[in-house]
């Protein structure tokens, strides 16, 4: 008969989780599904992914609307620039927002200046602060221009300066890279 009443056990019972168990486990989901959140929210916002031809990513320009030296800048709306080649310099990539309350600059062709209409900012071909009530001259984007020769200049490397003028005289331009996640912040009024 043992046998039998071994093989006939009383069953097993589970009991509920008592109120510390319970906050216990709820605490702990909680927990980790707020750290969750949190690193799905950094890595979303903190790895921006831009879109070329997209403001903070990569723009290319055909060479043919690069500006032929000392005419009228070609602004570039979608990417907030204006391309500015001046004689004997080169090309400027201007980052198109004034420097003292983000207004927008436009090109007056009968000043031949860059002109903020809210507050009377000016500044020169190359973005060099003219003058009005902004602090510094116009910032500037990094850029790299392609020949038809197959070599190419980038700003802030090739022995550029950051935000100088890309040296183009001479050549045939087929593109123009600006990169406006990258910009060269103007640290005083005399910058050009």
């Amino acid at each position: 008969m043992a046998t039998a009443s071994a093989a006939q056990a009383a069953p097993v019972g589970v009991d509920a989780p008592s109120r510390r168990e319970f906050l216990y486990y709820i605490w702990g989901a909680s927990i980790a599904l707020l750290l969750g959140e949190a690193a799905a929210g950094l890595i979303w916002f903190a790895l921006p992914r831009f879109k070329e031809g997209e403001f903070g990513g990569v723009f290319n320009v055909e060479g043919d609307l690069v500006p032929a030296a000392n005419k009228v800048p070609v602004s570039m709306p979608a990417g907030r620039f204006w391309l500015s080649n001046v004689e004997g310099r080169g090309l400027y990539v201007l980052y198109g927002v004034c420097t003292h309350l983000g207004c927008l600059p436009k090109w007056v062709e009968t000043n031949n200046r860059f002109e903020c209409p809210c507050h009377g900012s000016k500044y020169e071909r190359t973005g060099k602060y003219i003058e009005g009530p902004a602090p510094r001259s116009l910032d500037k984007f990094e850029a790299t221009v392609t020949f038809d020769d197959g070599t190419s200049v980038t700003s802030g490397a090739d022995g550029v300066p950051p935000g100088g003028p890309l040296p183009i005289e001479g050549h045939t331009i087929t593109n123009v890279a600006v990169n406006t996640g990258d910009r060269y912040k103007s640290t005083s009024r005399l910058d050009e």
